[in-house]
């Protein structure tokens, strides 16, 4: 008989001990239906009437400051701190939504615009005005962030790619809504309307919000780590930053002092708050998240997106005012072409990009290359011109604009936990503050100095060819005058002709130039592109396996 040791005996006989239970699944939240849709719909209607109340104001500037009677400098302010404010607002809101909640937040921010928007046409001064502006700004610009984060926290993830396409709509929709908007109210309503429009919205949203999303509890203890010095270094950086951009061309940059310290200033002040960030505990951006390199891809294109966003419904407005002597109304075509179909053409990238086998890499090249070959097309403009020839090359970029958001959302958005969102949120909407303000004050600088160059060059042109036409004693010219290269011999109605001809000419080539330096870059971001960002997929709900029995 085979003996068997007892410690083996003892083993074999003891009853197997039952495996360790996993860990509870982390708390879930609210179930996505109907009550959740209505509090989604709320913040993205709060995050529109912010967009409208800051474009529409934005183009009828000149209506507002007849109305009441403020000079073009004095003017120009009220927009430069509405943005300042509006800026520095995205980069904290976020911050506070995780301690006060999204919904408290939310709904604080939007009623606060909506008070300070009836009051404004009351306003005794300038002053008055400026300051209630400042304050609307700073309400504004906390919006944005909580759509992102709301779409990345609450909704499931096989249509989390359709929350990321309504976020889209602020950067495509929203702005271009804004030129018909303004001339909507200014010419058949009232120029009160301008500022009154957001008010009936701002209730609405307040009451979906309200209803809709669930309350979270306050979380005061973050105050014992409260970020004070990226606070007082990073508040004063992006608003010194953002009205140096906004006052630069109106001032001729650095040939003015208040411009020279404002970046200087503002850009130091930037830099100590990126360190701080990057050593807090607690911080407004975690800036560690650029080490990955679709973030940092992300946002560097995004940038260059929104430039081209800009110049799409820029270029056509100014050369429509100034060219043709079109009112914001009669421009408003323009926009409403480029914004409408911004419905349709949202959801259908957002469910081409929700297909697994889709690279959106791909998509945002190919929305490059549309957006390029639409300025390619702009390129061609010259002083006939109407509002319909604009019209292919605002539909192109019905399709492009799309194209290129929502890829970029999901390239900065799909590598990242949960925990993750307040921070993209606060970075994206940051850049994306930033980039407009670039945009404008850039396209701005672009369009003066090539404008004054072409108008050099005409005027050179003009004289050469007359003093050529004089030496063969042809007494006609093809240009303007017979007498162009003598001043004294030119009559005032000629003086008038050769000023407007050329002022008209120097403007469509400044245009022309911009669609060409558009078009670099959008192939400058093609190629980056290539090589930078790792593919990203869609996300899918986990699936249940049934346990084996």
């Amino acid at each position: 008989m085979t003996r068997i040791d007892l410690p083996l005996a003892e083993a074999v006989a003891a009853p197997i001990p039952a495996a360790p239970s996993p860990p509870p699944p982390p708390p879930k939240g609210p179930a996505f239906g109907l009550r959740l849709a209505t509090g989604l719909i709320g913040v993205l209607l709060a995050v529109l009437l912010a967009g409208f109340n800051e474009h529409t104001t934005e183009m009828a500037l000149a209506d507002i400051k007849g109305q009441l009677h403020i000079g073009h400098d004095e003017g120009t302010w009220i927009i430069a701190l509405f943005e300042a404010f509006n800026i520095s607002a995205m980069a904290f809101a976020p911050w506070c939504s995780v301690t006060f909640s999204i919904r408290r937040l939310t709904i604080v921010m939007t009623g606060m615009v909506g008070v300070l928007g009836l009051a404004a046409p009351f306003m005794p001064n300038l002053g008055a005005l400026l300051i209630l502006r400042t304050l609307q700004g700073f309400a504004c610009g906390c919006l944005p962030p909580m759509l992102m984060t709301v779409a990345l926290r609450f909704l499931p993830p096989n249509i989390k790619v359709y929350g990321l396409g309504a976020y889209a709509l602020t950067a495509t929709f929203g702005p271009n809504l804004g030129v018909p908007l303004a001339g909507f109210w200014f010419e058949y309503v009232g120029w009160q309307f301008l500022f009154w429009q957001i008010v009936p919205l701002c209730v609405i949203s307040m009451i979906c919000v309200a209803w809709g999303l669930p309350q979270d509890p306050l979380r005061l203890e973050r105050f014992r780590q409260f970020d004070w010095r990226g606070l007082l270094t990073g508040l004063p950086a992006i608003c010194s930053l953002v009205i140096a951009l906004e006052q630069g061309d109106r001032l001729d940059w650095f040939r003015s002092p208040l411009i020279t310290h404002l970046f200087c200033g503002g850009g130091f002040l930037f830099i100590l708050f990126i360190i701080n960030e990057w050593f807090h505990p607690l911080p407004f951006f975690r800036i560690q998240l650029l080490k990955q390199r679709n973030v940092s891809d992300s946002l560097l294109t995004l940038a260059a997106v929104l430039v081209l966003c800009v110049v799409t419904i820029e270029i056509p407005s100014v050369y429509l005012e100034e060219v043709r002597g079109y009112r914001p109304i009669q421009t408003a075509p323009i926009a409403l072409i480029l914004a409408v179909p911004q419905l349709v053409a949202l959801p259908l990238v957002s469910a081409l990009c929700n297909i697994r086998k889709v690279d959106c890499r791909i998509v945002l090249m190919a929305g490059l290359a549309i957006q390029g070959a639409s300025y390619w097309l702009g390129t061609w403009i010259d002083s006939d011109w109407v509002r319909e020839n604009f019209y292919i090359v605002q539909l192109m970029q019905v399709v492009s604009q799309p194209m290129m958001v929502i890829s970029i959302l999901m390239l900065a958005t799909m590598g990242l936990g949960p925990a993750d969102g307040p921070f993209i949120s606060g970075m994206f909407n940051m850049t994306k503050g930033f980039a407009n303000a670039i945009a404008a004050g850039v396209i701005a600088a672009l369009l003066r100095r090539r404008e004054q160059y072409h108008s050099t060059m005409l005027l050179d042109i003009y004289g050469y060819n007359q003093n050529a036409l004089d030496g063969m004693g042809d007494p006609t010219s093809t240009l303007l005058a017979p007498h162009i290269a003598d001043p004294d011999r030119l009559t005032w109605n000629t003086q008038v002709l050769l000023h407007g001809k050329v002022a008209e000419q120097s403007l469509v080539l400044a245009c022309a130039d911009i669609y060409y330096v558009m078009i670099g870059l959008c192939a400058a971001f093609i190629v980056l592109n290539l090589v930078l960002p790792q593919r990203v997929y869609p996300p899918r709900a986990p699936s249940v396996s049934t346990p084996a029995k």
